[in-house]
């Protein structure tokens, strides 16, 4: 039997194709497809791929840092989302880091400024590599919201 890596039902992640070292995110195994907050997402074509440009607040409750981003767009799904209502949601593809393995994940674009976590890890992304214990928090290890705060601070201001 494959040895898989033990999380927690919220974890510390990377988006490393978007400079972003740590986002929290939220393991809900009750969904298939993982969720990154996006706002202002324009598409565009570039060498006969469609790309996706947006804009996310990686840091929960707050407006600041902005980080623009893009990502190839794979797809795009219709979700059923946890108030019941459905949206048709563009599907980007991009690097995700949990723990010591990064993988290439799907993650549809969606408002998140109401929900609790910026980011959602649906069991898609998990398949084959991780167990979630629902009795653990931050099982990976915690970082001081404070703390990455301010290290996505110093990359805005230095234009990144």
């Amino acid at each position: 039997m494959k040895t898989k890596l033990i999380i927690g039902w919220r974890e510390w992640v990377g988006l490393p194709a978007f400079g972003i070292e740590a986002i929290k995110a939220k393991i809900d195994t009750g969904a298939k497809t993982s969720a990154l907050h996006a706002y202002d997402v324009t598409t565009h074509k570039s060498h006969g791929q469609e790309w996706a440009e947006f804009f996310i607040h990686p840091v929960q409750k707050r407006k600041r840092p902005e980080i623009r981003c893009k990502a190839p767009v794979v797809d795009e799904k219709l979700i059923k989302s946890s108030n019941g209502l459905s949206e048709l949601r563009l599907v980007v593809s991009t690097e995700l880091q949990l723990g010591p393995f990064t993988r290439t994940v799907q993650l549809t674009l969606t408002n998140r400024d109401e929900m609790g976590f910026r980011m959602l890890i649906g069991r898609e992304a998990l398949k084959g590599q991780y167990i979630v214990d629902s009795g653990v928090s931050y099982g990976l290890g915690d970082r001081a919201d404070d703390g990455m705060i301010a290290i996505l601070e110093e990359l805005e201001e230095g234009g990144a």
